[in-house]
């Protein structure tokens, strides 16, 4: 299901875009690396998560990630539904210092779509 967003949202997340650096899935399954970060709310998380995946919401991610990696060279790679608020988060933790983060393009959405495993709870 695609959703439809509002265009000031888009507009940031586009200019956000400009400056973080993208995977896609396909990347990621050829060579998976760094920490995987579900940047979803909590209920999304609830309901189905990628594989290794660490659970850090948007929320807090900015008030929680120097206690849970606080070495800033760690290769960091966030997902959200589909790509959007992974994208500012990214871009969020480039300001904060984080030198190797990127960002799922297609999210958990692209993730299942492509038939790939998830776990539920």
């Amino acid at each position: 299901m695609s959703k439809q967003h509002n265009p000031g949202f888009l507009a940031v997340v586009n200019d956000a875009k400009k400056r973080v650096k993208e995977i896609s899935i396909a990347q990621y399954q050829q060579q998976p690396f760094g920490v995987l970060i579900d940047v979803r709310e909590d209920n999304e998380w609830a309901h189905g998560r990628l594989p290794n995946a660490v659970h850090i919401g948007r929320g807090v991610l900015e008030r929680d990630i120097e206690s849970k990696f606080p070495d800033k060279t760690t290769t960091l790679v966030l997902y959200c539904g589909g790509g959007f608020r992974s994208a500012l988060a990214a871009d969020m933790l480039q300001v904060m210092g984080y030198q190797d983060v990127y960002s799922l393009d297609g999210g958990y959405r692209g993730w299942v779509d492509a038939g790939l495993a998830v776990v539920k709870e």
